[in-house]
C-alpha cells in the first residue's frame, strides 16, 4: 500500500489515462480527488463506489472554480501530496485550417490549465515529500504526425514546465517529472481513429498497433502503475525526468529495415 494516507488529486480523471491513474492509485491506498469537467465524472464515482475517491466538476481554465476545490479538499484531507496534472485535449487540425480558438483550445487546457491547477495546490505541497506528475506525451518532444501541431506545442511545454519547476522546488521536498505516452487505448484515441478515418476507424487502431514493437497499445491501468511509481516513495531520487511508456513504439528506426 505504497500511497496509504497520500492525498491526490488527479485532473481529467473521469476517463482514460486519469482512470487508469485513479484506479490504481486507490488500489495502493490514496485517498483521491477527480477534478473533472466531464460529466461522465458522477457516473465515474458511481461505478467506482469507493469511499476513498471524491469528485468535482472542474474547468481547468477557471482559477476561481479551481482556487474554491482545492481549498475544500484541503479542507477536507488538510493537506495534499500528490497531483497529476492528466487533462488534456487534442483535435487533429492541419495548421493551415486550424482557428486561433482550436488553438486556443489547446494551449488554454493542455498548458494554461495545467499551470492553474499546480498554481492552485502547491501551498498545500509544501515539505509534505510531494510530488506533481504532468502528463506530457512522446507525441512533440520525440514524434509527430500531420494535425497534431497545437497538441505537440503543449506537450513540449508541458516537459520544459517538468524541469524549471521541478528545480524551484527541490528545497520544499517536492519532485516533479512527466509521463510520456505513447498510444494508451483511450476514448482519444478512438475519437482521433474516427477523424482518421470515418469509414473504418478500425483500420487506423490496427494501423497503429501494428506499428508498435508489442503488437498493442496500452493499457490505462499500466499507465496508471507508473504514475503510482512516481508518486510514491520508491522514486524519491527522482525529478525533473520525462518517462516514456509506449511499447517500444518510438525505437524503430524503419518498418522495413532489419533482420
Amino acid at each position: 500500500m505504497k500511497l496509504m494516507n497520500k492525498v491526490a488529486i488527479i485532473t481529467g480523471g473521469a476517463m482514460g489515462n486519469g482512470l487508469g491513474i485513479v484506479k490504481v492509485f486507490l488500489k495502493y491506498g490514496a485517498k483521491v480527488v477527480i477534478f473533472d469537467y466531464s460529466d461522465n465524472i458522477e457516473n465515474t464515482l458511481m461505478e467506482l463506489n469507493n469511499p476513498d475517491v471524491i469528485g468535482y466538476k472542474v474547468d481547468i481554465r477557471d482559477k476561481e472554480r479551481i482556487n474554491e476545490c482545492v481549498k475544500d479538499v484541503v479542507n477536507q484531507y488538510e493537506h495534499i501530496d500528490v497531483l497529476v496534472n492528466n487533462a488534456g485535449v487534442c483535435k487533429l487540425v492541419t495548421f493551415e485550417e486550424m482557428t486561433d480558438e482550436e488553438r486556443d483550445f489547446h494551449f488554454d487546457i493542455n498548458i494554461i490549465g495545467t499551470w492553474n491547477v499546480t498554481k492552485a495546490c502547491l501551498p498545500y505541497m509544501k515539505n509534505r515529500k510531494g510530488s506533481i506528475i504532468n502528463l506530457s506525451s512522446v507525441t512533440g518532444p520525440m514524434v509527430a504526425d500531420s494535425g497534431e501541431v497545437a497538441y505537440a506545442t503543449t506537450k513540449s511545454a508541458l516537459q520544459g514546465f517538468t524541469k524549471s519547476l521541478a528545480a524551484e522546488l527541490v528545497p520544499y521536498g517536492i519532485r516533479v517529472n512527466c509521463i510520456m505516452p505513447g498510444y494508451i487505448r483511450t476514448p482519444m484515441v478512438d475519437n482521433m481513429a474516427k477523424i482518421s478515418a470515418p469509414d473504418n476507424p478500425q483500420s487506423v487502431i490496427d494501423g497503429i498497433e501494428v506499428a508498435i514493437p508489442m503488437k498493442r497499445m496500452g493499457t490505462i491501468e499500466e499507465l496508471g502503475e507508473l504514475a503510482a511509481f512516481l508518486a510514491s516513495d520508491e522514486s524519491s531520487y527522482i525529478t525533473a525526468q520525462g518517462i516514456v511508456i509506449d511499447g517500444g513504439s518510438t525505437l524503430p528506426e524503419t518498418m522495413t529495415m532489419g533482420v
